[in-house]
């Protein structure tokens, strides 16, 4: 598995879910399960359908978190002095060309990326497509509905 970009912040979120969904959520759906059978015939028992779909659920989760974790590369964005050119952990405004449309976001990993709370992807087409960058570089991106020219106007 390739390394996972996060930055300490977004790797202690998903510590802290893993550690939710081990000591609370697991528990309460074996609790679940438990009381479900004391139901009577497993067969026809909704209730005991529902908690194992969500056992599932919930173990898929922690697997994939755990694998997740234990391959990620833990980037302190405030460690960043460089900031001529952007990297992973900077924040960044651009420019939209055509429209004068001015929009900030910091640059993390997938599984940090949430472009309505301002944070995009580096694997994301603009992601990929600033990577490097400097100040004032323009740069295109293929969108569904065509490409977009922007410009870099700040790193910080």
């Amino acid at each position: 598995m390739d390394k996972l970009p996060i930055s300490t912040n977004g790797f202690k979120l998903l510590q802290e879910e893993l550690k939710k969904l081990k000591n609370e959520e697991r528990p309460r759906v074996i609790k679940m399960i438990e009381f479900a059978r004391s139901l009577g015939d497993l067969s026809e028992n909704a209730e005991y359908e529902t908690a194992k779909e969500r056992q599932a659920y919930v173990d898929k989760r922690i697997n994939e978190l755990e694998s997740k974790l234990s391959s990620c590369v833990v980037i302190d964005p405030s460690l960043i002095k460089d900031k001529s050119k952007l990297i992973f952990g900077l924040s960044f405004e651009i420019e939209d060309l055509d429209t004068g449309d001015i929009q900030s976001f910091q640059l993390l990993g997938p599984e940090e990326s949430d472009p309505d709370k301002g944070s995009i992807s580096i694997e994301s087409p603009i992601g990929r497509s600033l990577i490097g960058k400097v100040v004032g570089d323009e740069f295109s991106v293929k969108t569904p509905s065509g490409t977009k020219d922007f410009v870099l106007n700040k790193i910080f």
